[in-house]
C-alpha cells in the first residue's frame, strides 16, 4: 500500500499538509572556522544504510543497540539535568573489542545525535575518540526525562554503514512535551524556512524530494555556508519508536551545478504512515542553526491506494 500525503496551492507559493511546527528553531554551534569547509568526497560511503523493514520499506536506523555484530556501548553514569557533563561511550566490534577503525563519512568519523524522547532538546555533536576507542563530548541535557543517543557511522572495512541507539535515563521530575503540530513554516532567529515536497505528496517506502527555502528577513539567502561537506543537514526521527532517518541535500558545494541556497534538496525515503520530526542543520554567516519540522504522513491515503490497485482472486496463474 502507498501512503501519501498532498501539497495544495497557497497564495503564491506552497501550503502543506504537514511541515514545519511554526516559530520553533534554535542557534546551535560555532563560528565557521571551527568548522572548516571541505569537498564531499565521492568515495565516502553513506553512513546508517540499512536493509528493508515491513512490506519491502526501508527500516528505519536507531532503533537496535546492536546489529551486524556492532554494539553501542553506553555511559555507565546518565548525564544530570542542567549541568555539563562529558558523555563517553563506545563501539564494540564483532571481536567483542572496542572499535578503533572507522571511515570519514560527511566530514567525520562519527556523528552523534541525542534527543529526549518527545523529540525536544536535539542536539547534533561530534564526539572525539581516544586510542582506546572511547568517544567523549561535552553536553548539557537542560531538562530532565528519557533521552536516546544515537550513533552513527561506517566501521573501516564495511560498505554499508550503522545507526545504533541507546537511552539515557536523566532523573529529575519532567512532562513530556507534546509534538507540534505540522505547519508549512519553522522561524529560527531572523530567518524563515519554508518545506516543500516535489510532486506535492510524499509517499511511504518511495524516495521522496524536499527543499527547504532559507530566507533572512523575507529575503533569499543565496550564499549559505559548506557544513559537513553540504550546505544543509537533514535528520528525521520518527515519532513514538525514534525511527532514524538520516540523509544530506542532492548535489554539493562546488560541485558547478549545486546552489548556495535559498533552496536545499533533499531526498529520503518515508518507510510508514506517522509523525515525523525534522531537524535541519545550515550554516551561513558562521553560525549553524537548526530549523525543526513536523511531518505528517496520513495513513487515510492507504485506503486511496487501495482502491485504485487492480483486485486479485484467489488463483494465481504460476
Amino acid at each position: 500500500m502507498n501512503t501519501a500525503i498532498r501539497v495544495g496551492a497557497f497564495g503564491a507559493g506552497v501550503a502543506l499538509t504537514f511541515g514545519a511546527a511554526f516559530g520553533v528553531g534554535r542557534l546551535v554551534g560555532s563560528p565557521v572556522d571551527e568548522r572548516p569547509p571541505a569537498a564531499h568526497h565521492g568515495d565516502e560511503r553513506e553512513p546508517g544504510a540499512h536493509g528493508e523493514g515491513a512490506g519491502g520499506h526501508p527500516a528505519p536506523g536507531g532503533l537496535q543497540i546492536s546489529e551486524r555484530g556492532y554494539t553501542l556501548v553506553p555511559p555507565e553514569e546518565p548525564p544530570t539535568a542542567g549541568e555539563e557533563t562529558e558523555l563517553s561511550f563506545r563501539i564494540e566490534g564483532p571481536d567483542g573489542e572496542p572499535l578503533t577503525s572507522f571511515q570519514v563519512s560527511h566530514e567525520k568519523e562519527l556523528h552523534l545525535i541525542v534527543v529526549r524522547r518527545d523529540l525536544t532538546g536535539f542536539q547534533h555533536l561530534h564526539p572525539e575518540s581516544g586510542p582506546d576507542g572511547v568517544w567523549s563530548v561535552s553536553l548539557t541535557l537542560d531538562e530532565a526525562g528519557s533521552y536516546r543517543m544515537f550513533a552513527d557511522f561506517l566501521p573501516e572495512g564495511e560498505e554499508d554503514g550503522l545507526t545504533l541507539g541507546a537511552d539515557l535515563a536523566v532523573a529529575g521530575p519532567h512532562t513530556p512535551a507534546p509534538l507540534p503540530e505540522p505547519a508549512a513554516t519553522a522561524v529560527v532567529d531572523d530567518y524563515t524556512v519554508t518545506l516543500e515536497a516535489a510532486d506535492g505528496e510524499v509517499r511511504a517506502g518511495a524516495e521522496t524530494a524536499l527543499t527547504l527555502d532559507v530566507r533572512r528577513d523575507g529575503e533569499p539567502v543565496t550564499d549559505l555556508e559548506p557544513y559537513l561537506g553540504a550546505y544543509g543537514h537533514l535528520v528525521a526521527l520518527r515519532a513514538g519508536d525514534l525511527g532514524y532517518l538520516h540523509v544530506h541535500p542532492s548535489g554539493e558545494p562546488g560541485d558547478g551545478t549545486t546552489p548556495a541556497g535559498p533552496g536545499i534538496t533533499f531526498r529520503t525515503t518515508v518507510p510508514s504512515a506517522g509523525d515525523y520530526r525534522l531537524y535541519l542543520d545550515f550554516q551561513h554567516e558562521g553560525r549553524v542553526r537548526t530549523a525543526e519540522f513536523t511531518l505528517r504522513v496520513d495513513a487515510d491515503a492507504d485506503a486511496d491506494a487501495d482502491a485504485d490497485a487492480p483486485e486479485h482472486g484467489t488463483e494465481h496463474g504460476h
